[in-house]
């Protein structure tokens, strides 16, 4: 893995090295791409597998700017700037957050074509999407699953008066959360317990409650052999992950669009959770885990 740098030594001690020097320089010259991610683990991981593949491919260097305060927020105005060249973004965070809609379209390929037309206007481009899509969901033991036969959603909603919900107070409260949820599939669970974030997985796992809610990406649901449902009714929209780039960092650097689309599809769910898991339950380091999964689609080498 080439080593990133950050600043580069002009300066000549002997005149009469000036022009073979210069000529070094301006031949052997990096080309330096501006990467950067939200304050989140998941992000972290993105950036690296993108920078270490953009090294491996490429004579161009990264330089990534990890956990920038207010993610998508802060991020999206100096990308327009030209302060970064790329980060990782999902479909419906820049839908309602950057492009301020106020009604959700439903259907994926129309959005992800929306968001392709007005970030064309922006002087950005999607350069694709990764595979996976960290989206809410519902998650339960493997043995419940077991036991009452749970797959689905609907499976979840015939089972629900045996069943103790928990979840945390701002989804169990805000009305298009868990009430709506269990509008649309019908579900009445048993009893429905309140409880920090940090706490639902430790209740699920303790029996204190049976199903919870949870991100689709989140590590702890490789550490705890968690089964998350699939949601049959569609009932939750997705936020597939992917790539937004400036489009004149795709001509300053031209190798950049190929090597960003190898990344098109790479990406499951399972496989997301799982370097999360790495990084947050293992202790290993973010470039670390990053490298592993590229070196396993043999992308880069050992």
């Amino acid at each position: 893995m080439k080593e990133r740098k950050q600043y580069w030594n002009r300066g000549m001690v002997l005149l009469v090295l000036a022009v073979m020097i210069g000529s070094l320089c301006a031949c052997g010259e990096k080309k330096t791409i501006q990467i950067a991610s939200k304050p989140m683990t998941e992000q972290y991981i993105l950036t690296e597998i993108i920078a270490q593949l953009i090294e491996a491919e490429t004579s161009y260097e990264t330089e990534i700017t990890k956990g920038v305060g207010g993610g998508t927020t802060n991020i999206h105005p100096a990308l327009v700037k030209g302060e970064f060249d790329l980060y990782p973004e999902y479909t419906r965070t820049a839908w309602l957050n950057v492009l301020k809609k106020e009604e959700m379209e439903k259907d994926d390929e129309k959005l992800y074509a929306q968001l392709q037309t007005e970030y064309d206007a922006m002087g950005l481009t999607w350069a694709g999407l990764y595979g996976f899509s960290n989206t809410y969901g519902l998650a339960v033991r493997q043995e419940t699953a077991q036991q009452y036969g749970l797959t689905t959603y609907s499976d979840l909603a015939a089972a629900s008066g045996e069943l103790i919900f928990g979840g945390n107070p701002d989804y169990i409260e805000l009305e298009t959360g868990y009430p709506r949820l269990c509008e649309a599939y019908q579900m009445q669970f048993q009893d429905v317990k309140q409880m920090e974030i940090a706490l639902k997985y430790e209740a699920l796992k303790s029996g204190e409650v049976d199903v919870i809610n949870a991100f689709t990406t989140d590590a702890q649901l490789a550490a705890n052999n968690l089964v998350l449902l699939t949601d049959d009714g569609s009932f939750f929209e997705t936020f597939d992950a992917g790539t937004i780039v400036r489009k004149e960092a795709l001509e300053k650097y031209p190798e950049l669009q190929e090597v960003l689309e190898k990344l098109n599809g790479l990406i499951s769910e399972e496989e997301m959770q799982q370097m999360n898991y790495e990084v947050e339950v293992n202790g290993k380091e973010d470039v670390e885990v990053a490298r592993q999964f590229l070196i396993s689609k043999g992308l880069v080498r050992k």
